[in-house]
């Protein structure tokens, strides 16, 4: 006699409890119990508060900085492992580190293939994301990874908002993939911005690939750190004649 599927459990990381709610809520099952506690020296440790043996365990969890988040998530796993889980799905909304996926000048690091590891290491079966800053991290997984975009529900909204003379912008040459995927979809035009920086955070300098004058205009991009580039790039739009 075959038996009946094990159920599925969702639990968040400290920083996505809200979102984690709204999955589970969504998915028809509570949110799955988990205790902190907190060391005076800045140490921490999670702790299941329900059976998770033979289960498939999602565990709910960006892992922008601080490190504390990705340690949170990599202990999550890690006691999910050896609480016996069945399966552990990683569901990483922001993955942190992202923008270190590879060696763009000497003597530094590839973040984003050491934060797969880690999680490798830790024990997770699968990674859930979403738009990540460079496709081929995927491939840093030796783990199956399910790679989700907020185009899904972005795309259906621009649409109705009716706009003349659309086009599309990415305020960087990296987005420029992710901004064709747009404009093939809104059947629209796209222009790119050329961008160079004098160090983390601060543009040297910025150039408009394309025309916008007259064309109501949508940036898209897939993180927002200090905000300097999309205001930049806005700046740059305005500046060249477009409408809004």
């Amino acid at each position: 006699m075959s038996h009946p599927e094990p159920e599925a459990k969702i639990f968040a990381c400290s920083q996505s409890v809200y979102l984690a709610e709204k999955i589970a809520k969504a998915y028809g099952i509570p949110l799955g119990k988990v205790t902190m506690s907190h060391y005076s020296d800045g140490e921490f440790q999670p702790s299941y508060e329900e059976s998770i043996r033979g289960l498939r365990v999602f565990i709910v969890c960006s892992t922008f900085p601080t490190a504390d988040n990705l340690m949170e998530m990599l202990l999550m796993i890690d006691a999910a492992k050896r609480a016996s889980a069945r399966h552990i799905t990683a569901v990483i909304p922001y993955f942190g580190w992202a923008r270190q996926d590879r060696k763009d000048k000497p003597r530094v690091p590839i973040g984003a293939k050491l934060v797969a590891n880690l999680l490798d290491a830790a024990g997770a079966t699968r990674v859930m994301t979403m738009d990540l800053h460079a496709d081929q991290i995927q491939g840093f997984f030796e783990k199956p990874v399910d790679h989700l975009f907020a185009s899904t529900i972005f795309l259906p909204y621009v649409k109705s908002l009716g706009l003349k003379n659309l086009t599309i912008a990415s305020p960087d040459m990296g987005g420029s993939k992710r901004a064709y995927a747009y404009s093939k979809f809104l059947e629209s035009d796209v222009v790119i911005c050329y961008k160079q920086r004098k160090e983390a955070n601060v543009i040297d300098t910025m150039e408009l690939i394309g025309e916008v004058q007259g064309r109501n205009v949508i940036l898209v991009d897939d993180m927002i750190d200090t905000g300097g580039t999309l205001a930049k790039a806005a700046d740059l739009m305005i500046e060249k004649g477009a409408l809004s």
